[in-house]
């Protein structure tokens, strides 16, 4: 690995460090959304990115950051690392180990490493200039690759709720869902992981925000895959909406059904 792509993993490791002793405990959460909405976070969520942040200004403090709870910091430099804590907050506090910390790195605007780490599985998907790989608790690795499938009746899809859809974007999901052979719910960014490992073949979401899925894009492009916006282009902070596909022959019908 380059020295980034082994810093990013070495990140995934501080960042489970911090938020495993919360997971299955009777930590609290607060709600972050307004009225009649439910959006929560921890201090699992604050601790691991509080002790991202200071690991990337200890050993490179010319990089920015943006991250999900404690803001932006030099967002606009040439190298900045993009953090999601703990993606998947809901399954945090239920228990589920679908949760994952998401570890970015942007460099001249475009995302070029992305991490995925599982901390209670021991997991850590990496994706970047060396490729796509897996590494499990023991340190043991494996090279990552999508699996062809050219045809959505064959398809596995996946997305993390069908209520975050909302007016047409819940219609498109609607038109994808009955054309492939199966729908999976509930498993947030993990879903991209399996997608870069052969499991899952295409993965639809909107709402989303930079550091949603700005470590999914390395990953999913460096096993074989193509990640773009609802429009076929190159996703963009201002429109959540992304598709991920493990074959890029699903590209084109997966955003034809998208957008009607």
């Amino acid at each position: 690995m380059t020295e980034l792509e082994a810093f990013a993993v070495e990140l995934a490791k501080i960042a489970a460090k911090a938020s495993l002793p919360f997971f299955r405990t009777d930590i609290a959460e607060v709600n972050k959304a307004g009225p009649g909405a439910f959006d929560p976070v921890t201090e699992g969520d604050r601790a691991a990115e509080r002790a991202l942040r200071e690991a990337i200004k200890a050993r490179y403090p010319e990089h920015g950051i943006i991250g999900e709870e404690y803001g932006e910091d030099r967002p606009d430099a040439e190298t900045v690392w993009i953090l999601d804590p703990i993606d998947g907050t809901r399954a945090f506090i239920s228990g589920l180990p679908l949760w994952t910390t998401l570890i970015g790195l942007r460099q001249g605007g475009v995302p070029t490493i992305g991490v995925v780490g599982q901390p209670y599985i021991g997991e850590i998907f990496i994706g970047g200039p060396s490729g796509a790989r897996l590494i499990d608790r023991e340190g043991n690795q494996t090279a990552l690759r999508t699996r062809a499938c050219a045809d959505l009746a064959d398809a596995v899809a996946a997305t993390t709720d069908a209520d975050i859809f909302q007016g047409a974007d819940r219609d498109g999901w609607e038109r994808l869902k009955t054309s492939v052979r199966l729908a999976r719910y509930g498993c947030d960014a993990y879903a991209y992981a399996m997608l870069a490992a052969g499991r899952i073949d295409v993965v639809a979401e909107s709402e989303l925000k930079v550091w949603d899925w700005s470590a999914l894009m390395p990953l999913v492009k460096a096993a074989g895959g193509s990640f773009t916006g609802w429009d076929g282009q190159a996703p963009t902070a201002k429109d959540g909406r992304v598709l991920a596909v493990g074959d890029a022959a699903l590209t084109a019908p997966a955003l034809a059904r998208l957008n009607g």
